[in-house]
C-alpha cells in the first residue's frame, strides 16, 4: 500500500489515540464506562515511565489507526510478549489491512526483542474483531479474566492482611 507509514506515537498524537479510544468505546456501546482524556494520554503514555507505548498507522499523512499495547512477561513460557489493549482503524480506511499490519509490525518487534507471543482480548460481543483475529491466526484461549476495578481495588488495597479474603 502507498503511503502507509507505521511509527511510534508522538506527543502531538495523544488527542487522535484518545479520540480513536473513544470510537471503540462507541462500537462496542461502552462510551458511557470511558472516563480517560487526552491528557491521561500525554501523561502515561509518554516519556521514560510510559506504561504503556502506541504504533500509529498514517496514509498520506492522515491518522488512518493506531495499535497500543504494553509489555508482558510469561513465567509459564519463560518469555517477553506484549499485550495488545487497543486495536483501532479508522471509519475511512478500513478495509486496507492497516490493523493486520499494525500487528504484523508490532509482532516483528517483540520477536526481534527476543518475545514470542502477543495477546488481547476481544469484547465478547464484539464479533468483527473476533473473525478480524481468527482471520489473521490468532487463537483464542479458554482463560477467564478477573479483575480489581476501580472501589473494589481501593478496598481489598485497604484490607489489613489478617483479614479474611477468600
Amino acid at each position: 500500500m502507498t503511503g502507509l507509514i507505521i511509527r511510534p506515537a508522538r506527543l502531538d498524537d495523544a488527542d487522535d489515540i484518545h479520540a480513536a479510544l473513544v470510537g471503540i468505546a462507541e462500537t462496542v456501546g461502552e462510551l458511557h464506562k470511558m472516563t480517560s482524556t487526552p491528557d491521561d494520554i500525554r501523561r502515561d503514555g509518554f516519556g521514560p515511565h510510559a506504561h504503556f507505548h502506541t504504533l500509529i498507522a498514517e496514509i498520506d499523512s492522515s491518522f488512518a489507526g493506531m495499535c497500543l499495547y504494553f509489555p508482558i512477561y510469561s513465567t509459564w513460557r519463560g518469555q517477553p510478549g506484549a499485550y495488545v489493549q487497543d486495536l483501532f482503524v479508522a471509519k475511512d480506511f478500513r478495509g486496507l489491512r492497516i490493523g493486520e499490519r499494525l500487528l504484523r509490525h508490532l509482532a516483528r518487534a517483540v520477536r526481534d526483542q527476543g518475545g514470542g507471543y502477543i495477546e488481547l482480548q476481544v469484547d465478547a460481543g464484539n464479533v468483527s474483531a473476533q473473525r478480524f483475529y481468527q482471520r489473521i491466526g490468532m487463537k483464542r484461549d479458554a482463560d477467564h479474566v478477573y479483575q480489581f476495578m476501580g472501589d473494589s481495588l481501593t478496598a481489598f488495597a485497604g484490607k489489613e492482611d489478617d483479614e479474611e479474603t477468600a
